[in-house]
């Protein structure tokens, strides 16, 4: 069975990638290239605020040479989880983008879009019908959730991108996918087994993370055969080591063997890495279980108010052992100023140089900073009581007085001014739950536009 070749251009479009590297993909034939366009990672805020967190002219950067390669050598391409969070808005974002470069370009293919937010009344309906699971720790789904609910996409599998190309598409943009879909779906439309493409998607989904040194903003390829994949570096300053690569095959997961996904799980407990060549792996063993239900991802953000931050040092030593002692002041102070006239707030410290990243899971109890980075956030009903109560509990802090204090100064160090920075709407996950369908199609609409 002759080799599948995938070009996988950078970690998510927008994130860049070196022409000499694209070009080198390019030279070995690829039969589909394929981007991943989004990701959870940047937090709730771009679900609800229809924003996207690449740049419009990075995204534009990358799309025009993906396109132009794809027209000029007739190679398919595949987008997933467009504009960032593959809601309505993002995928109007990135459709109006392929457009934009059409135009410019003179460029005539044909175009699948498929759609990704889901209808809070088709929820409502498998909800009340048992039919809807909460996905880790998460409370059960109820209705006045999708009520709250600002915007809830579904994360489509394999199928409906293997629809696309099924109608003859030859570039596919997608709303909310599951990340490795986009590379999985050419191979196994094309006859490649399940398990191997699935494995290969996850690999590529990132770019050159996979490789060593890593790097989002570069190219990897993945070619299948049967019963086996292979990822390369494209880049000689980079190589696919067994270890890059079984390492990325760990990446954000919570189980080292198996891999839930769209329609079932990946089974990796024979799976065998192979150091094949300078820069190249070659992966076997890898199965794919399908699930008996067929369940969908459910990703829904609900407005949490508005943000106001400030940003702080301190040098003090005297200051930095009595750093807790000063918050529980600067708390209690605030509550006491606006208690009966300002409510619906809270007041959040970051100290960073004392369990500024981990919180309370820092098992470092003891301070062993000689500064201190200080954030102060605080969320309100609306941004003018986020900027109020930041202001005060900033000033509060500014010249609170404790054990040991000498000087009359300010207590704290401010990189900026103004000191406060108006963070605008906040959101917070509200739904992430697993939603069983009868057909893998059903949430995800598609539409066929002859680009000319």
């Amino acid at each position: 069975m002759k080799e599948f070749i995938i070009l996988s251009p950078t970690a998510i479009l927008g994130y860049g990638f070196p022409l000499s590297s694209f070009k080198e993909g390019l030279r070995r034939s690829p039969n589909a290239i394929a981007v991943d366009a989004g990701s959870t990672d940047p937090g709730p805020y771009y679900l609800g605020a229809g924003a996207s967190f690449t740049g419009r002219d990075s995204v534009k950067r990358d799309l025009g040479l993906i396109l132009d390669a794809s027209a000029a050598n007739k190679i398919p391409v595949l987008i997933g989880s467009a504009g960032g969070s593959g809601g309505e808005p993002h995928l109007k974002r990135d459709v109006d983008l392929i457009m934009e470069i059409a135009k410019e370009k003179g460029l005539h293919f044909r175009l699948a879009v498929i759609h990704a937010e889901v209808d809070r009344n088709l929820i409502r309906d498998s909800l009340r019908r048992n039919k809807v699971k909460p996905l880790g720790p998460v409370p059960p789904l109820e209705e006045k959730d999708l009520d709250d609910a600002v915007r809830i996409v579904g994360q489509m599998g394999i199928e409906p991108l293997s629809g696309a190309l099924e109608a003859g598409a030859q570039v596919v943009i997608a709303g909310r996918a599951y990340d490795p879909s986009v590379f999985a779906a050419p191979a196994i439309r094309s006859g490649y087994r399940p398990g191997p493409a699935i494995h290969m998607g996850k690999i590529l989904e990132c770019g050159a993370i996979a490789a060593t040194p890593g790097s989002g903003s570069d190219c990897l390829l993945g070619r299948i055969g049967a019963g086996y994949f292979e990822v390369e570096t494209l880049n000689p300053a980079r190589a696919c080591t067994v270890t890059s690569v079984a390492a990325h095959t760990l990446y954000e997961k919570s189980d080292p063997v198996y891999l839930p996904l769209p329609g079932g799980c990946l089974d990796l407990k024979r799976t065998r890495f192979e150091q094949v060549a300078d820069n190249r792996v070659r992966v076997t063993g890898s199965r794919f279980i399908p699930s008996q239900k067929y369940t969908v991802k459910l990703e829904g953000v609900k407005k949490a108010g508005y943000r106001t931050v400030t940003i702080a040092g301190c040098r003090d030593p005297v200051l930095i052992r009595e750093i807790d002692k000063v918050i529980e002041i600067v708390k209690e102070r605030t509550r006491d100023n606006f208690e009966g006239t300002v409510s619906d707030y809270s007041v959040n410290f970051k100290i960073y140089g004392k369990n500024g990243v981990m919180g309370k899971l820092e098992p470092v109890r003891d301070t062993l900073s000689h500064e201190l980075g200080i954030v102060i956030e605080v969320i309100g009903k609306t941004q003018e009581t986020a900027d109020t109560i930041c202001g005060f509990a900033r000033s509060t802090m500014l010249h609170c007085s404790y054990p040991g204090r000498i000087a009359t100064a300010g207590n704290l160090a401010f990189p900026f001014s103004p000191s406060e920075f108006r963070g605008g709407e906040v959101f917070n996950y509200n739904i992430y739950h697993l939603m069983e369908v009868a057909d893998p199609f059903e949430l995800f609409p598609m539409e066929i536009i002859n680009v000319k």
